[in-house]
């Protein structure tokens, strides 16, 4: 049951799960750069900027990014000699670590509600020894309920109503549980055909929940599951072709499922399923075979993890499949494609990205947060206030890789679109007729602009 161990103990490892997707799109009015791979021909590539959320206190060693909520509050842990601090963040506040339980010095947060109710663990290794669940609600820790009889726990997710779910025991005897105000409940309904609950990943707004379970006539299946707290109903997600079974890790509150699917306990595919739909794959990035899917958001957005000799943290977006390494900016520092620690985690309503890369030579928890795509244009006008039509507009600085240059329309108007809050531009305009009063203009965008004119001299 190798597949089902390291899905149960992922609150404690590094996560790793990969994806890929070599495009970069800039169109201009009138103009395109492109840099496309066969698989996201017809695509515009999404564009963001990453943040590195950092450490709880300086001498931490790394950090990991765990998940995100709806509306954006990260989770995670920042890991130093002898222990680990569980943290919340959020592009406002920053980086804040949340308290330990008592008698356990390793804590990992590992989901959090708009609220800022956060569930996750805490044990006594990295590795989830002895663990039990925790929440934090206002910043103060409280260990989550037990089953009676039950000495060990963990808590994946919680959704706005504060019910969070995860699993107790271990080995063998590992359950799925739902933890609701000071109960926890063991998921024991089965599904037609007799698998059972082992460990709960994920829980929406509706009370679904999702999670792995085991066949008890084929112990070497992995299941994925779909359980309704309301209806007290359990079925599977099923899977891919040439596969008999899947890991589900994340659901939306729009209902999609994310996971792997995979035969018995091979390598897996990353799939995404919804209950009219059924099981689609996810493709995967070039040069990668294998991957997981871990996160999804109500827009049926993806994140997950591929491999190849590395790790390829990559997104979805229901078209095509991304290398998160492609969508970010050159010389951030960030490595998020040559090594084997990066990981994409979570991703919110607003498609903002957690997960854990390589940031000037450490492993640190990131946030990737997309960058809306502005417009720069305005008039070229002689000095009485006429278009001045064929004048040469050339940008450049910014996002771009090069300059790119339009010709003014009969209005003497010009446009640039696909530009970022990136930095400076720099806008020069040249006429065979006339001389500018300012010919080059620079410019830091941080909105779409119409009206960025130039003005020709009195002739």
């Amino acid at each position: 049951m190798k597949q089902i161990k390291s899905g149960l103990n992922r609150n404690f490892r590094f996560a790793i799960v990969y994806c890929i997707v070599s495009s970069f799109v800039l169109t201009f009015s009138g103009f395109a750069f492109a840099q496309k791979s066969s698989e996201n021909l017809g695509t515009i590539p999404p564009s963001y900027q990453i943040f590195d959320i950092g450490v709880v206190q300086t001498g931490d060693t790394a950090s990991q990014g765990f998940g995100i909520s709806t509306n954006g509050i990260a989770v995670g842990r920042s890991i130093r000699t002898g222990g680990a601090q569980a943290f919340s963040w959020t592009s406002g506040g920053g980086i804040v670590g949340l308290p330990n339980i008592s008698g356990r010095t390793f804590c990992v947060s590992n989901s959090a509600n708009d609220a800022g109710v956060v569930v996750g663990t805490c044990a006594n290794t990295l590795f989830g020894t002895s663990r039990l669940p925790v929440v934090w609600r206002s910043g103060a820790v409280s260990q989550l309920p037990l089953p009676a009889g039950e000495t060990l726990g963990d808590a994946n997710d919680v959704n706005s109503s504060g019910v969070a779910v995860g699993s107790v025991n271990s080995g063998s005897l590992q359950r799925a549980v739902v933890y609701t105000g000071n109960t926890a409940t063991v998921i024991t309904q089965t599904t037609s055909g007799g698998s059972f609950f082992t460990t709960a990943f994920g829980i929406n707004n509706s009370g679904r929940v999702i999670g792995t379970g085991i066949d008890p006539s084929n112990a070497a299946r992995n299941v994925g599951m779909v359980y309704d707290i309301g209806s007290n109903s359990a079925t599977e997600v099923g899977a891919l072709p040439n596969a008999n079974g899947a890991l589900a890790f994340s659901i939306s509150n729009a209902g999609h499922v994310v996971g792997s699917s995979m035969q018995n306990q091979g390598s897996g595919l990353p799939f995404i399923w919804t209950q009219s739909g059924g099981m689609t794959a996810i493709p995967l990035p070039v040069d990668t075979t294998q991957g997981s899917a871990r996160a999804v958001n109500s827009s049926g957005w993806a994140v997950g993890t591929a491999s190849s000799a590395f790790a390829i943290p990559f997104l979805y977006n229901g078209i095509a499949t991304y290398r998160l390494a492609d969508l970010i900016p050159a010389g951030t520092g960030w490595d998020l494609s040559t090594n084997t620690s990066s990981s994409a985690l979570g991703i919110s309503d607003t498609n903002i990205i957690v997960g854990t890369g390589v940031f000037n030579g450490q492993t640190h928890a990131y946030a990737m947060i997309p960058v809306a795509n502005l417009s720069l244009g305005g008039r070229v006008l002689t000095a009485d206030g006429a278009g001045i039509r064929n004048a040469v507009v050339t940008i450049s600085g910014g996002n771009l890789p090069a300059p790119v240059s339009v010709q003014t329309g009969a209005f003497g108007t010009y446009n640039f679109s696909g530009l970022q809050q990136s930095g400076n531009f720099t806008v020069t305009v040249s006429s065979k007729r006339y001389s500018m009063i300012q010919p080059t203009q620079t410019i830091i965008l941080q909105s779409s602009l119409s009206n960025f004119n130039f003005v020709a001299t009195a002739q």
